[in-house]
């Protein structure tokens, strides 16, 4: 018997060939996963990429490759995006990246002023990293026959610092005026905490409370000074791509004596606005508001209750 003694090459060769070839991913295949990974649509790309599995099953391992290569280099543009855009906010200057919209439209009131007139509204804000800043104002007016019968202005500033993933520490400085709701002016100082009870996609609600500060300056000449208590609740629900909710709240319960005087007061006044936001086009909004201003101490002669009913069309900016 003849014993024939095999190499290890040629052992090594034999299993090579006895193997069977991995097949390279076609041309066809690869074509398209380029021409999707070109165009840069995530959507699309992770389409293909899902077709081609399914359809060159053989190749599932080149295909994963592919796969595992562009999420690398997606995960490393986007790192890089967002740190030079935290480098930009970081090093921006006071009066760069502020964002706003202007409002103008009609009103019809009811309370102490039955009337239809004009209302004017500016918003500002400014977004950075853990400080953002807002900034509101309002005006109503109505003057017929000479004679002035609606002018009311409201204005505040708001710093939040955001020091948690949905806490926040807020300021608030607020100014309103109505005089015939009695008030010549009444000013308000708050600081406090805040949380966001829901910061989703479409959805969106905080709220906020805190110690506050009040002065009211009274139509007849009185001045009253009191600690106060601040609640707030703000809250966003886009029901459709144009269309969203919108529901601020702000209340402040006071509780105030007097030395001497064994004398118990409350005064609560509360600002209620709901609105529905239509998107026109990316810069343009029609808006319908409905707002209720309660006072439970008004002036001598004027009613606690006003409400509003605003049609107004915004312009961002």
């Amino acid at each position: 018997m003849i014993v024939r003694t095999v190499s290890r090459a040629t052992m090594i060769g034999m299993i090579a060939l006895a193997a069977p070839a991995q097949a390279e991913l076609p041309e066809a295949a690869r074509q398209m996963i380029d021409t999707a990974l070109a165009a840069g649509d995530k959507t699309k790309i992770a389409t293909v990429i899902e077709l081609a599995r399914k359809t060159w099953p053989d190749d599932a391992e080149e295909i994963a490759q592919i796969e595992g290569q562009w999420k690398k280099a997606s995960a490393e543009k986007a790192a890089l995006a967002e740190k030079k855009k935290e480098e930009e906010i970081r090093t921006a200057g006071l009066l760069d990246r502020w964002t706003g919209e202007g409002e103008l439209g009609g009103f019809h009131s009811t309370g102490n002023s039955r009337m239809t007139g004009i209302t004017a509204a500016l918003s500002l804000m400014r977004q950075g990293i853990d400080w953002s800043h807002r900034l509101k104002g309002r005006f109503d007016f109505q003057r017929q026959d000479g004679v002035t019968s609606r002018e009311k202005y409201f204005a505040s500033y708001e710093p939040r610092w955001e020091f948690g993933e949905n806490i926040f520490a807020y300021g608030l400085a607020q100014y309103d005026s109505d005089i015939f709701q009695g008030i010549d002016g009444r000013y308000a100082l708050s600081g406090g905490l805040g949380y966001k009870v829901v910061d989703g996609d479409g959805v969106s609600l905080s709220v906020k409370a805190g110690p506050a500060y009040r002065v009211t300056d009274y139509t007849d000449g009185r001045t009253e000074n009191s600690i106060a208590a601040l609640a707030g609740l703000d809250f966003d629900w886009r029901v459709f791509d144009r269309l969203t909710l919108t529901q601020d709240t702000n209340a402040v319960a006071e509780t105030g004596g007097q030395a001497l005087v064994i004398v118990d007061s409350t005064s609560t006044t509360l600002n209620l606005v709901t609105g529905l936001d239509f998107k026109v086009t990316d810069k343009l909004r029609a808006r319908m508001s409905y707002a209720i201003d309660y006072d439970s101490n008004p002036a001598v002669g004027a009613l606690s209750t006003d409400t509003s009913t605003r049609a107004s069309i915004v312009y961002g900016f």
